[in-house]
């Protein structure tokens, strides 16, 4: 790589960098206003309303009331929050879950943990664009189901799924229902209420805050048993000091999302990554594009380049500076296929194929010009030692 020229970034569905504006935010809070929120002299006051203010910019991005956020560390423990405090609360309720077959490890491992503790999990399959069918997630209800997990957005080939339909079905049976909402927070609109669900996941990283911090939409009235003990934190939903300076961030990205989505970050998103999907499909044969073509997060543009390992193609761009990814970053450093991409009927050597781009605020016209070059030099040199290519 020439130490000169410019690094491009199309891993944003793996993290995003912090907002300008979001660091700014943060620093007092390490520095001077570095009180313990739960202190009541002016040190402590002064970080719970910091604390306050961030739960309302919370809620407002996704619909919801203040009191109806709690914070946690992170995406994955929002998931398990959701999905074990769940069943946890209702021992008399029922021991079936159902969920997908396309969900984030943090689902699937919290589901599978369940199992472990005597609960039944019936994982609904997916189709060739990675969508569950509505109408095989309502006949899998049953009388015993106290939980409905499905993921609003795809983080390997960014499929939207039908979350409002799923939920519909649920609610008439007095069901909960719970979304990982990772990846699309910040990048579609997304509504509580429209969406119908009890329960919904969101992580500060994915757009523009500080790693380490997100946060469970808990629907007013729903009980949660707790994962962490020791404190009256979070409704006693989540016990320990809050983390202030990053919620703070995660407030301040939140506001600053809101205001991009209505200004149209969607729309500029799509010209980018349809830009890269026409460069890609036209210069380049043997590839195939995963995830639907329409339904589907504006950021995201998953592809399977034939007769090429993924692995290959990602080191080689990445010498070039330009990142990207071979499936999430959660299931990074393992030589297994995207289960999304098994799930979803591709063969193991499509899927080890397989590059996700994923764009973000930084990325421009130059950027998708300056990688279809880079993908077509280095595509041919790969296949050109590649002895299946050769024998096609």
């Amino acid at each position: 790589m020439n130490p000169n020229s410019r690094r491009i970034y199309l891993d944003c569905n793996a993290t995003t960098p912090v907002h300008e504006a979001v660091l700014d935010a943060m620093l007092p809070y390490f520095r001077d206003a570095f009180g313990n929120p739960s202190s009541v002299h002016r040190f402590g006051q002064e970080a719970r309303q910091a604390v306050d203010a961030a739960r309302e910019q919370v809620a407002r991005l996704i619909g919801a009331e203040p009191e109806e956020i709690v914070f946690t560390g992170g995406g994955t423990e929002a998931d398990n929050l959701a999905i074990l405090g769940s069943a946890e609360a209702r021992p008399g309720r029922g021991r079936h879950i159902v969920t997908s077959a396309v969900e984030h490890p943090a689902v699937l491992s919290s589901c599978r943990y369940l199992e472990g503790k005597g609960f039944h999990v019936t994982s609904l399959p997916v189709d060739g664009y990675g969508l569950v069918d509505s109408e095989e997630a309502a006949k899998a209800l049953r009388d015993d189901t106290i939980l409905v997990t499905v993921m609003l957005a795809n983080n390997d080939v960014g499929t939207l799924e039908p979350v409002e339909r799923i939920a519909e079905a649920a609610r008439a049976r007095g069901i909960l229902v719970h979304t990982d909402a990772v990846q699309a927070v910040g990048k579609i609109p997304v509504d509580v209420g429209r969406l119908g669900v009890d329960l919904l996941s969101i992580a500060s990283h994915k757009l523009y805050g500080p790693k380490g911090v997100g946060a469970l939409f808990v629907k007013r009235g729903v009980k949660l048993a707790p994962l962490l003990h020791g404190g009256h934190h979070e409704g006693r939903k989540r016990a320990g000091t809050e983390n202030v300076p990053g919620i703070v961030g995660f407030g301040k990205a939140c506001e600053i999302a809101e205001k991009e989505l209505k200004a149209g970050w969607a729309a500029k998103m799509t010209a980018l990554r349809d830009s890269l999907q026409e460069g890609i499909l036209s210069q380049i044969a043997h590839v195939r594009l995963n995830g639907h073509p329409t339904q589907r997060l504006p950021n995201t543009l998953n592809v399977s380049f034939g007769f090429v390992e993924g692995e290959s193609l990602l080191m080689n761009l990445d010498l070039l500076g330009i990142a990207v990814a071979t499936g999430s970053a959660c299931s990074s450093g393992t030589d297994e296929p995207s289960h999304v991409l098994t799930a979803m009927g591709l063969k193991p050597e499509e899927a080890h194929g397989s590059i996700r781009f994923s764009f973000g605020r930084g990325n421009s016209e130059e950027d998708i010009r300056t990688v279809l070059e880079a993908l077509r030099n280095v595509v041919g040199r790969l296949r050109g030692m590649s002895p299946r290519y050769e024998a096609r």
